[in-house]
């Protein structure tokens, strides 16, 4: 053991090291200064960025050994002597943060170049280009960088120097302070440290486990005992401290003997392929890579078949038939396809259960849907509600990814059963990115016709999903649902191989099924001479849509576009659109809680906040009807427990909606109680309540399904991009996207924005870099770190506009839906129709990867 002094935010402490912790296990282990993230362990985000010195370092690869006898300044020590430091009040007021989990890193690091710089330059602003190399090490996955760039412009030009600021976001001070807890960062008494034991195969049968006396152990095995991709969970195991669980993981790991597996999708389709699944029972095991269960299908060896989606379908085949035979220039087919796309939450999966007491089960999760969780966790466990108490105070990002109970939430509560001791369970980097699920890969063959007044005759689609050992993936039905109600059929059809299992992501087969369908209409309307919005403003009755493609048709960047193919020279620059819908959902069981405690304003309810903002919306809402600040206003969400209100998951672009117009109507009965909007303490106790209900204007049947039910029209986008390919290196730089959505009145403005502009740099992510591989040889996952799995960076992005077409949701309460799937379904295909437009190259295949689109070219 070595002890060393070190001076923390300007206090000397002693440090005691066990081994070779780097400054991040120091900081965050025996310091409890958990302001500081770990998230790639490998020098990539900037995260766990700290001041040495008042230099930054990444704290996961230095030594903690080069804190001695230095001053160390943690993001718990930024305050001047005025409060909040300039930079911390930018973030705050330009929504510079999402989740904030990459929050602190950014701002550590944003402190020492805004100094910096107005030390040098004075008060004036740098440039993006600026800006982007001085916080090149740092990532962020919900991608906040447009109001990144906006706070650090605002802090150099000295406009937060003064103490006031008015946050765009209720939360936002915790965030950029460090003072936010979330579950990865919990630390309860006496409690154990727990890792899952995965398979290094990704085929295989297990025996048993090893016998292990001296650690807590929990089979996560079916009956079974059938391996069948690489990194599946095998079992768990929980000592006294990190390092011991990990020993212990690697003496527990079983033999397992192994079997002939598939990885490619195109040989898990060939006669005679090792079958992931052997027979209707096992088939019976494999998850849904999206909300819900799977439905019924017929299955050939690994091929799912599930039903076609008809409408007057012989008539579409026969059409493109014939088209197809007499060489139409009206036709068009395409085979596109897309690589599994990683959520990348940069919290990781992660649980802390504490069953201590054998009659209440207590957990703190990072997930999506606290009462839904609850919910599956009571029925799991066979527990009474008043049994089990579920909480996520913050949540560092998600996308789809935690909406459901996973295996650390098992193995956690279990371990914590057995030992009657809590029990923390966190994935690391690499697990996340193997383990916690992937948009599907696909491969579509597209055929798309016209008549001889430009309508859409037929439409036929096979659409394969490569969700690994994953079903579910229906993104060929998405496309029968964007324009008119001309002949179509799509078959929808799942490749299963021994690959990790796909899950829901952020608009479930919608950037998918825009990749197909997008380009064909793009394609189509080169060929036949249209502009491609006007030919999308002929077929499209979505009347909220066609209000966005006057507005696109009217900006400049697409007026000043191009002929396809007609620039030369090394760099070239094109345009493109896409266009998007999504269903309005709601949850019509939602309910709000509005109170007076201790003089202010109290709303309530089990729903979390994962970065979307709901935290915000529930304030403003309150606010609106006491004509106070939202930040005056104490929210309490992120606990499910017996007697609290129910609270939608955040899935499906159904939270916004379902909690507004609640929280509304709740503030509203108080206020009408109280018979005053002026709130102080001789109103302490009284309460009001409201539940939704439901959409009075429902599509189908007045049903509820998972808290779910889909409301009264789609709503809509439409992306324009602008993209320059340099012809020799290959690189695709995207220097701007205009963003609109047709979503009604956005609730919180500012944060909508930054949702929208999040959106667009994951569709970035999906056209140009993002890229899951596996190992052929081993199952393996290759991309299993931020080296090696690539999102886009602070200097990918480029500049972005999002305009809100608020028309045509009257019939709504509270006037506006959902936006954070519609918003992230077009823009992957605006970038590929942009590429297009400038070479005269259709880009079939995403990521359109250098080397991809040299070989295009040539």
């Amino acid at each position: 053991m070595v002890t060393f002094s070190t001076n923390i935010n300007g206090v000397d402490r002693e440090v005691d090291l066990v081994g070779h912790e780097s400054a991040v296990d120091v900081i965050r282990g025996p310091l409890g200064l958990t302001g500081t993230k770990l998230v790639c362990e490998g020098g990539v985000c900037g995260a766990c960025t700290v001041q040495i010195e008042g230099k930054p370092v990444v704290g996961c690869l230095t030594p903690a050994t080069a804190m001695a006898d230095v001053e160390v300044v943690t993001i718990e020590g930024l305050e001047t002597a005025g409060g909040l430091h300039p930079v911390q009040r930018a973030f705050m007021a330009h929504d510079g943060l999402q989740c904030g989990y990459c929050t602190p890193g950014f701002v550590v690091d944003a402190v020492a170049f805004v100094d910096g710089w107005r030390a040098a330059n004075g008060d004036i602003a740098p440039d993006r280009h600026e800006i982007a190399n001085a916080l090149a090490g740092h990532l962020c996955r919900c991608g906040a960088y447009e109001g990144i760039y906006r706070a650090v412009v605002a802090a150099c030009l000295g406009e937060h120097d003064g103490p006031e600021v008015e946050p765009a976001r209720v939360d936002a001070e915790a965030k950029v302070t460090g003072a936010a807890v979330y579950t990865a960062d919990r630390v309860l008494p006496d409690m154990l440290e727990a890792v899952i034991v995965r398979s290094p195969v990704a085929a295989g049968v297990v025996a048993s486990l090893p016998d292990d006396a001296t650690s807590v152990v929990v089979d996560l095995l079916g009956e079974d005992r059938v391996v069948r991709w690489a990194g599946q969970p095998i079992a768990a195991v929980a000592a006294e401290s990190l390092a011991e669980a990990r020993a212990a993981g690697v003496a527990i790991l079983p033999d397992i003997e192994p079997r002939p597996f598939v990885i490619d999708p195109a040989a898990a389709k060939v006669e005679g392929a090792p079958l992931v699944f052997e027979d209707r029972a096992a088939r019976r095991l494999a998850p849904s890579s999206a909300e819900g269960a799977a439905a019924p299908a017929r299955w050939s060896g690994n091929v799912r078949k599930g039903a076609p989606t008809p409408f007057f379908a012989s008539k579409a085949k026969r059409r493109v038939r014939h088209a197809r035979e007499e060489g139409s220039d009206r036709l068009v087919e395409l085979t596109v396809s897309t690589s599994p796309q990683l959520h990348t939450s940069f919290e990781t999966h992660c649980s802390v259960a504490d069953w201590s007491d054998p009659q209440i089960l207590r957990m703190w999760i990072s997930t999506q849907g606290v009462t839904h969780i609850a919910d599956e966790l009571a029925e799991h466990f066979h527990l009474e509600h008043d049994q089990i108490e579920v909480i996520s105070d913050f949540v560092g990002g998600g996308f789809g990814s935690k909406l459901s109970v996973t295996d650390d939430m098992i193995a956690a509560a279990e371990l914590s059963r057995l030992a009657r001791r809590p029990v923390r369970l966190v994935l690391d980097r690499g697990e996340e990115l193997t383990a916690t699920g992937n948009r599907p890969g696909s491969h579509t063959e597209i055929s798309m016709l016209l008549d001889d007044d430009d309508d859409v005759a037929a439409i036929v689609v096979d659409a394969e999903s490569h969700g690994g050992v994953s079903v579910n993936g229906l993104y060929g039905l998405l496309c029968m649902l964007v324009y008119d109600r001309s002949p179509r059929v799509a078959h929808d059809q799942d490749i299963l191989t021994n690959a990790p299992p796909g899950s829901p992501f952020r608009g479930p087969g919608g950037p998918t099924y825009a990749w197909a369908l997008e380009q064909a209409v793009d394609q189509l309307a080169h060929q036949i001479g249209r502009d491609p919005i006007s030919l999308r403003q002929q077929w499209d009755g979505n009347e909220r849509r066609q209000g966005l493609y006057e507005w696109a048709a009217a900006l400049d960047v697409w007026t000043g576009r191009s002929k396809t193919g007609s620039t030369a020279g090394r760099f070239r620059r094109g345009v493109g659109v896409a266009a998007a819908n999504w269903m309005y959902m709601v949850d019509p069981d939602t309910e709000v809680r509005v109170s007076v405690q201790d003089g202010r304003l109290v709303v309530s309810c089990a729903t979390q906040d994962m970065g979307t903002g709901s935290k915000t919306v529930l304030a403003r809402a309150v606010a609106s009807v006491f004509g106070v600040s939202p930040v005056e206003v104490d929210v309490r969400i992120g606990r499910a427990a017996d007697g609290e209100p129910h609270g939608p998951t955040s899935g499906g672009s159904r939270t916004t909606a379902s909690i507004w117009s609640t929280a509304v109507e709740a503030a509203e009965d108080l206020a009408e109680e109280l018979g005053t909007t002026v709130v102080g303490p001789e109103h302490n106790g009284a309460e009001a309540s409201a539940h939704r209900g439901g959409d009075r204007n429902i599509r189908a049947v007045p049903m509820t399904m998972n808290n779910i039910q889909i409301g009264r029209g789609f709503s809509g986008a439409v992306h324009v991009s602008e993209v320059e390919v340099d012809t020799r290196t290959g690189k695709t730089r995207v220097l701007s996207v205009h963003g609109g959505l047709a979503i009604g009145t956005p609730y919180a403005p500012q944060l909508a924005t930054s949702q929208c502009e999040g959106s667009i740099i994951q569709g970035i992510g999906l056209a140009l870099y993002e890229n899951q591989i596996l190992d052929p040889h081993t199952g393996q996952t290759l991309t299993a770190n931020l080296e090696d799995y690539r999102i886009p960076q602070l200097g990918d992005i480029p500049e972005i506009t999002i305009h809100f077409h608020e028309p045509g949701w009257d019939h709504v309460p509270g006037g506006g839906v959902g936006l954070g799937e519609v918003a992230t379904i077009s823009p992957a295909a605006s970038v590929a129709n942009a590429i297009f437009n400038a070479t005269g190259w259709r880009p079939t295949d995403a990521p359109v990867r250098p080397d991809r689109l040299l070989e295009g070219l040539r």
